[in-house]
């Protein structure tokens, strides 16, 4: 059975309800997950946020949408201490969201409700579920090291990794590794307290569910499968990459930028262009912000650089020209193109791209991963230092440019030419391919997540 076929057991009477997080990177995999229940025959009702809203017309119309509405201050939304953004978060929407999936379960003639698929880090929705007596699923949007670092959170205070004192950074993780004591997760704008308390809800609640699904495969992350397998007793499904699995049906209109970009990058030669993007949260000083783009300019190398308002800190620009250093587009002019915003998949897939500078958030990782394309490595908080430290030094498809120090163009510099240009570049573009191709084989037939895709279909049926 090809990945886009109908399981044959799926019945489309049955219906999921799914909640995603409202940040676009815990969003994208949930709507690829909704893609690859629909195709399979499964129903499909998306509750989201009024935080986020989602335009019914680019989805498929068998979809069904509803927005939950809190009173959430903008200020809040606007807050660097991501472990309050969501405590507060899973509080506020905790009644909205439990009162809704309770009509959707009175609502017999619709067909009820036989499954919940919510974010993993909404602990609020999986409580709420567990209480009305519907099997429940969290989906976890970052790897699995990041989720086996979340069950060991309480050792890793306990012992004294945490919090990272400088002494000891390069001090290894016996209990997690690769890792070592600099790469754990953390969010440093968080308090400590904060984000162990945020972690403990994740878990526990993963506990009490039906099961847990991972957007990750067995190629590269087996090994962390099935440590949480053992150590959850649930079933547990790595059903990644879920752009490879289960490649977007959201219908888009290119945003600004878009377009011109592939353009541009059509008039570009194979293999020759570099690709710079922080995604949609990450955000840098401006120092760093300035070192960066002279480090790119000294690499006498054609780019693309995604450079949306709100990469640099404390500012609040109306373009990216008004962040850009004087003399640089003068410096760039041919060979540089800087855009606000680019369609990542079809850059990331471009022949002309050679290699990828990123933040190491997990579905960056992932999709570049999916396009056999090494990384440069510059992770900015949480799960993105350990992403990294596996990218670099586990995979060995990646050099990285800095954690947590300030940038320097001549570091920068020499990075790019260690993985453009170096004698060993051919062979992190060598290792990319084969990862590339793992992620392929995994998602086809019979691969190790095209099979949990379809357990996954038959544990919900099973309800």
């Amino acid at each position: 059975m090809d990945a886009m076929e109908p399981s044959s057991g799926a019945d489309a009477g049955r219906r999921v309800v799914l909640f995603p997080l409202p940040y676009q990177g815990h969003l994208n995999p949930m709507l690829r997950l909704a893609a690859a229940l629909h195709r399979r025959g499964l129903a499909i009702i998306v509750l989201h946020t009024d935080l986020q809203p989602l335009d019914p017309a680019n989805h498929p119309t068998e979809y069904r949408f509803e927005s939950l509405s809190a009173d959430v201050p903008a200020e809040l939304m606007a807050s660097k201490d991501i472990a309050r953004v969501v405590m507060d978060l899973n509080a506020s929407f905790a009644a909205p969201f439990k009162d809704r999936v309770a009509a959707l379960v009175a609502d017999k003639e619709s067909g009820g409700v036989d499954c919940v698929i919510t974010d993993a880090v909404w602990f609020s929705a999986q409580a709420a579920a567990q209480e009305l007596g519907v099997p429940s699923l969290g989906l976890f949007t970052n790897s699995a090291a990041s989720f086996r670092t979340f069950m060991a959170y309480p050792t890793l205070i306990e012992k004294g990794y945490l919090p990272v004192q400088e002494s000891k950074k390069d001090d290894p993780v016996p209990e997690l590794p690769p890792f070592r004591v600099k790469d754990l997760e953390r969010i440093d704008t968080s308090s400590l307290y904060d984000f162990a308390s945020m972690v403990g809800n994740v878990v526990a609640r993963a506990r009490q569910a039906s099961g847990l699904i991972l957007n990750s495969f067995d190629a590269i992350e087996a090994n962390n499968v099935n440590k949480i397998r053992e150590e959850l007793s649930i079933p547990v499904f790595a059903v990644g990459p879920l752009n490879k699995l289960s490649p977007s049906v959201v219908k888009t209109n290119l945003m600004p930028g878009g377009r011109e970009c592939l353009d541009w990058l059509d008039t570009q030669a194979p293999g020759s262009v570099l690709y710079v993007s922080f995604g949609s949260i990450a955000a840098m000083d401006a120092p760093d912000f300035v070192e960066l783009a002279w480090g790119l300019a000294d690499s006498k190398r054609p780019f693309v650089w995604a450079v949306r308002p709100s990469l640099v800190r404390s500012r609040s620009l109306e373009s990216a020209k008004l962040q850009l250093p004087d003399g640089l587009e003068e410096e760039i002019h041919g060979r540089g193109k800087i855009v606000y915003w680019a369609p990542q998949e079809e850059v990331l897939s471009h022949p002309a791209i050679c290699a990828f500078l990123t933040h190491n958030g997990w579905n960056s990782t992932v999709e570049s991963i999916s396009q056999g394309v090494p990384m440069l490595c510059r992770p900015c908080f949480g799960d993105q230092f350990g992403t990294a430290r596996y990218v670099c030094d586990f995979w060995k498809v990646g050099v990285e440019i800095g954690v947590v120090t300030q940038l320097r163009r001549g570091n920068i510099r020499a990075a790019i030419d260690k993985l453009m240009d170096d004698k060993q570049a051919k062979e992190y573009r060598d290792r990319a391919k084969d990862l590339k191709e793992m992620a392929e084989k995994c998602a086809t037939k019979d691969g190790s997540s095209h099979r949990a895709l379809v357990s996954l279909v038959d544990f919900i049926i099973s309800f």
